[in-house]
């Protein structure tokens, strides 16, 4: 339980990308989150259940009477009346409980996974905003550039150093590019519905995304023993641990239970006679002993526990191998996203040099509108790379940090 009480703590700290208001948005999230809420009544019940297990069979109350009076040498039997309890043998109870504990603290592992994963699916959606709103801004900065390279083209048609065709090319250019705006904006209204459905709100609530994001000079260092500490892992040794208390629970009810009674019969007094023991009610103390003689139940238990628990020992392994696998690819992700991230900024500082020196051809009179447009391209081209690489960069830093606890 300490191991998982340190997860949940692990769950608040920040996933990178300066965010603040990110690991805010997460918390919230798993406030109003109606899966984790559910999962947290879920638990609740599992806790409740070690109450209902803290219990002892029901009191056996009975009553007769005797239509035809029984006659003995002490009177007649009128009626009869017993209370019988029977115990589980000794510790059934407390494995009862043992077993119950565990079961919730599989439920409560269930909580765990499900709000990591939240805080990944809200960490991944709050990138997909940042990228889109940062497209939106290049977008917005090259289409006023294209204004600015029409108003040369249109000064430069004046005095014939350039021709009409120039300047319905730079028109042409804007127009594709603010098709592209409002493309983006309809995808900016999806990916908000899908953020504010994770927070359990109006769809049409704001977001506050960061204006900018840079990836940090150095990653951060992984912990080797991160992916035992995950919760998917964890899960597996409380499904486990469950397992070896239904063992031991099924070796109690093995055993004999034990019943303690009482027998009263009220004696009816013999009119016709006088003795000491005339009409003595009779009082009967009982034992009583369930023996499990026939158990095949018990042994037929005790060995699918036994293949229960082999099951869980290879799923465990099936599933780290897994994560192992799903790290490696988000490491390897995330180094490629850094690379990427290099060499657009390199082609973006070379594209500004090409621009500038168009720029000054400019002032010669030699500036040629298909080179300009030809920057203009590729410079946004660098610069919706360089957004992709930062969102690439920072999702696959959420997803380590999801498996390795970071």
């Amino acid at each position: 339980m300490k191991n998982i009480t340190f997860i949940i703590c692990l769950l608040m700290v920040s996933t990178w990308a300066k965010a603040q208001d990110l690991q805010s948005y997460i918390k919230e999230a798993q406030v109003n989150n109606p899966q984790i809420q559910a999962f947290d009544l879920k638990y609740s019940i599992a806790q409740e259940k070690v109450n209902e297990v803290n219990t002892l069979p029901n009191t056996t109350v009975s009553a007769g009477y005797f239509v035809s009076e029984p006659e003995t040498r002490t009177g007649a039997q009128r009626a009869r009346f017993s209370v019988s309890q029977m115990l589980p043998w000794f510790g059934t109870i407390t494995a009862r409980q043992n077993y119950a504990v565990s079961m919730s603290n599989v439920d409560y592992i269930e909580i765990a996974i499900a709000k990591r994963k939240l805080a990944l699916a809200v960490a991944q959606s709050y990138y997909q905003l940042y990228a889109i709103e940062a497209k939106q801004k290049v977008l917005d900065q090259n289409i006023q550039l294209l204004k600015t390279y029409e108003r040369l083209a249109l000064t430069s048609v004046e005095v014939g150093k350039a021709s009409a065709v120039d300047v319905l090319k730079l028109q042409i250019r804007q127009n594709e590019m603010r098709q592209q705006r409002a493309i983006l904006d309809q995808d900016y209204l999806a990916e908000k519905t899908n953020f504010n459905n994770l927070l359990n709100r109006k769809e049409t609530m704001s977001i506050d995304v960061v204006p900018e994001m840079t990836l940090p000079l150095e990653d951060p260092i992984y912990l080797g023993n991160g992916l035992e500490l995950n919760p998917e892992i964890l899960k597996y040794d409380e499904m486990f641990e469950s397992i070896v208390q239904s063992e031991l629970l099924n070796k109690k009810d093995g055993a004999p239970n034990i019943g303690f009674g009482l027998d009263y019969i009220p004696i009816q007094e013999r009119p016709d006679m006088s003795f000491d023991d005339n009409g003595k009610d009779i009082v009967m103390p009982m034992l009583t002993f369930s023996i499990p003689i026939f158990n095949n139940r018990i042994k037929s238990v005790s060995k699918q526990n036994e293949m229960r628990l082999k099951e869980t020992e290879l799923q465990k392994n099936e599933r780290f191998n897994l994560l192992q696998s799903a790290l490696a690819k988000a490491e390897s992700g995330r180094n490629e996203a850094r690379i990427k991230y290099n060499t657009q900024r390199i082609n973006l500082k070379q594209a500004k040099n090409a621009e500038e020196i168009l720029m000054k051809n400019y002032e010669t009179g030699t500036i040629d509108f298909n080179d300009v447009l030809d920057i203009q391209e590729l410079q946004l081209k660098f610069q919706i790379n360089e957004i992709e690489a930062v969102k690439a960069y920072f999702g696959q830093m959420a997803l380590i940090n999801y498996l390795t606890n970071q």
